[in-house]
């Protein structure tokens, strides 16, 4: 499984991933708070299926 996340696009994942995961714990405390782990978790393994599916590589060459 190839890298297909770029390093800018890992930690804006990161961020939205955190801030959204933050519902679970401050106000509204909603459930929904838990699709944060979605751009947590493919910003820190950095790879996200849709990208491989759609063919989109924002790692740039190595």
């Amino acid at each position: 499984m190839a890298q297909n996340v770029g390093k800018i696009d890992r930690v804006i994942r990161i961020i939205v991933g955190l801030a959204v995961l933050s519902l679970v714990f401050v106000d509204p405390r909603t459930m929904w708070g838990l699709l944060g782990l979605i751009p947590l978790g493919t910003g820190l393994i950095g790879w996200c299926p849709p990208y491989a599916l759609i063919g989109i590589n924002t790692c740039g060459t190595k």
